[in-house]
């Protein structure tokens, strides 16, 4: 899939306003360790064939891998000899991926209100303040943003920048935004669910992830563990954030396959299932919120991104979570 061609690295594709934090698309920023988990690398890794190990240390086959001529399936860079094997290892990829719930959920914690913020940074006066807090109050309903653009004439562009203090993220741009170029990153059901919109990637290894009034850390780090490139998230302003976001729905993503299980083993019976039909090259599976994300490659990808007929997607929820 191609990857949108940028600016030259470190120049800003747009023009910040005074005291701005909106991000660049920044082609040189930190690469992470090169023994990191590469997705790219174990699709295209040569497998040895006949001799080739099983990877569930449960296995008990032992010499009678000599007589067996599946190269497939493959769960997480390791090879399953049997049915019984793939289940074994989806059901330790299952346990590993509930036991971790809560670990990245740590609620975000705001340092000053939104209001106090631009009152300090003298983009709202104590009177538009208040005003916006009197009609939030009387309707019951919508964000303070939303009210002070609305009613008392704050630039949505400053609201925005507001907010990205408080996230202490960029401000994100939606030059060279070309959905259908990134729609095979993130299935649909978490664009339109989560808000998440993938905007650009950056020399194949950095993923900018735009949200319109908070970040999504748990979302982004299960896109982060699946596609092996770094996510940096940050913010849209909201009418833009919109467009783009109706865009991308609109967009062709690959094939998916949605199931609700009731219990843990019905869910590992369910993944293991999918496994052993497509028989992919190479497959992960993650949590996102309370989904169980596996990603099927019936064949190794080439290039940094998959192609949208490339892969598979399986989303589980599990009725006991």
């Amino acid at each position: 899939m191609p990857v949108l061609n940028g600016r030259p690295a470190g120049e800003a594709l747009t023009a910040p306003l005074p005291g701005s934090i909106a991000g660049r698309w920044a082609d040189d920023l930190p690469r992470r360790d090169a023994s990191a988990a590469n997705p790219e690398r174990s699709l295209k890794k040569a497998r040895p064939g006949i001799f080739q190990t099983c990877a569930n240390p449960g296995c008990a086959s032992g010499w009678l891998h000599l007589w067996r001529s599946r190269a497939t399936p493959v769960l997480e860079g390791g090879w399953s000899c049997s049915a019984a094997c793939t289940a074994a290892r989806v059901a330790a990829a299952v346990r590993r991926e509930l036991d971790a719930r809560g670990s990245a959920e740590q609620n975000h914690r705001h340092r000053v209100p939104l209001g106090l913020l631009m009152m300090e940074q003298g983009w709202i006066t104590s009177g538009q303040l208040r005003q916006a807090l009197g009609e939030q109050k009387g309707a019951g309903a919508g964000r303070l943003g939303q009210w002070l653009v609305r009613r008392q004439g704050v630039s949505e562009q400053l609201v925005t920048r507001a907010l990205g203090l408080q996230w202490s993220c960029p401000v994100l741009p939606l030059e060279f935004y070309d959905p259908e170029a990134l729609s095979a990153l993130v299935p649909r059901l978490f664009v339109d669910a989560f808000g998440a919109l993938p905007l650009r990637v950056a020399a194949g290894k950095l993923l900018y992830l735009g949200f319109e009034e908070r970040l999504d850390p748990v979302l982004a780090l299960a896109i982060e563990r699946m596609t092996g490139l770094r996510v940096e998230s940050g913010l849209v302003p909201g009418s833009q954030f919109r467009l783009a976001h109706a865009r991308m729905l609109s967009a062709r993503f690959p094939r998916i396959e949605l199931i609700e299980a009731g219990s843990e083993p019905a869910a590992v019976h369910a993944l293991s299932k999918a496994i052993e039909r497509v028989q992919p090259a190479e497959s992960r599976l993650v949590r996102a919120h309370e989904c169980l994300w596996l990603r099927m490659w019936p064949r190794p990808q080439v290039g940094p991104l998959p192609e949208t007929a490339s892969v598979e997607d399986l989303i589980c929820s599990i009725g006991t979570l």
